[in-house]
């Protein structure tokens, strides 16, 4: 069996670390009712600490860039991992939201360039021929962060205060940096050569203008998610961390579906996902008021906006070619861009007077317009096959 081989300690390392750097980024929704509380400052403000840790992925990675590649893989990730504590321990001590908003933005500078690099080493870790296994495992981490880490984290809160959410989120850090030193093998040699990467065909920037805007869909809707079920479905705030539990579920079952759509038919899948996701939150924005209907079209566009993600990230790396790499971490940027914007248009949205109920129509319609670039960008894809198979 192949499967013993690919579970090796560095894998799930890296793994652990994608679940600490996951559950960093995501544990904000479910903690923002709590914080706002008890910063004395409205929701809508309150979301901007999900923008500020978007924008911090976004300007990270190009800035830690050029200092990453001059160190060996195993280096750069405990110096990453060193930030990630840092940030946690800011936001822990943050006494206001400015300093809190800074922290967030310390936390994320690792993110693109951790991930970024993990992914480089599971595959050259993996058994021949396991590579895409490889990076799949060390991806679940993430996913994994929205099922365990998300309800985890808020219960916490819920319990003990927001601070302690940061403080356990500090702790895995911590614990992921000390297997990182013990577990993940140095590089043989000396680091690569910092060679001119290949150009992104022009096509892949209107790829990653889709990843944009899916992700800005995703977040106008996720940002606000609790205070939707609370104030409007009914949902007790007792109830926050089991329901968090099961969005988190339908993120997991979308990142399964995303694969399986890949294989069958990439452009197919991705027009099918996006016609799904934007019937449901139409279908949320009809039906919220009817607390278990509002749970399961909840599931169903977590598994869409997730399937989406898998689709999209398949798809930057077939257009790029041989910058697929590069285009992998630019599109992690991509979808950040997308997260700050789509918590900035709802906190707009918010604070220009609209209703919480208004939230899943603004992220419908940014998903009718992921729609139609996507559409574009198939088109594109499409036609330029034509010429290649022609040439």
């Amino acid at each position: 069996m192949s499967s013993p081989r690919l579970l090796s300690p560095a894998l799930l390392t890296l793994a652990v670390a994608a679940f600490a750097i996951g559950t960093a980024e995501f544990i904000i929704m479910g903690l923002l009712p709590i914080m706002a509380a008890d910063l004395h400052i409205p929701l809508s403000r309150a979301g901007y600490l999900v923008s500020a840790y978007a924008l911090g992925v976004v300007a990270g990675g190009p800035v830690l860039a050029s200092f990453i590649a001059r160190l060996e893989e195993k280096r750069a990730l405990m110096g990453l991992m060193s930030i990630f504590v840092a940030g946690n321990l800011a936001c822990l001590l943050a006494p206001s939201l400015m300093p809190l908003l800074l922290a967030r933005v310390l936390t994320a500078f690792c993110h693109a360039s951790f991930i970024g690099t993990a992914a480089v080493m599971a595959a050259r870790l993996a058994p021949p021929g396991m590579a895409g296994r490889a990076m799949a495992l060390m991806f679940s981490g993430m996913t994994l962060a929205n099922v365990l880490g998300v309800p985890a984290g808020t219960l916490i809160g819920q319990v003990s205060g927001w601070r302690a959410s940061f403080a356990a989120v500090m702790a895995l850090g911590i614990v992921t940096l000390l297997l990182i030193g013990r577990q993940v093998p140095a590089q043989s040699g000396s680091p690569a050569s910092a060679a001119k990467p290949p150009r992104l065909p022009g096509v892949v920037w209107f790829a990653l203008l889709c990843s944009v805007l899916a992700a800005s869909s995703m977040f106008a809707f996720f940002t606000y998610l609790l205070p939707v079920l609370n104030q409007i479905s009914g949902l007790p705030q007792a109830y926050a961390s089991p329901v968090l539990l099961l969005c988190g579920m339908g993120l997991v079952l979308g990142g399964w579906l995303g694969g399986r759509l890949t294989d069958w038919n990439l452009s197919r899948g991705l027009v099918l996902t996006l016609l799904l996701l934007c019937a449901s939150l139409l279908g949320f924005y009809l039906l919220a008021e009817w607390l278990g209907l509002a749970l399961l079209l909840m599931a169903t566009w977590g598994s869409m906006a997730f399937a989406l993600c898998m689709l999209l990230q398949a798809l930057v790396i077939r257009l790029a070619g041989p910058a697929a790499a590069r285009a992998s971490t630019f599109n992690v940027g991509a979808f950040n861009l997308g997260n700050a914007l789509g918590a900035w248009l709802a906190g707009w949205l918010l604070d220009q007077g609209g209703s919480l109920a208004r939230l899943s129509l603004l992220a419908a319609a940014l998903a009718g317009l992921t729609l139609l670039a996507t559409l574009g960008v198939l088109h594109a894809r499409a036609a330029r096959g034509m010429r290649l198979a022609s040439a």
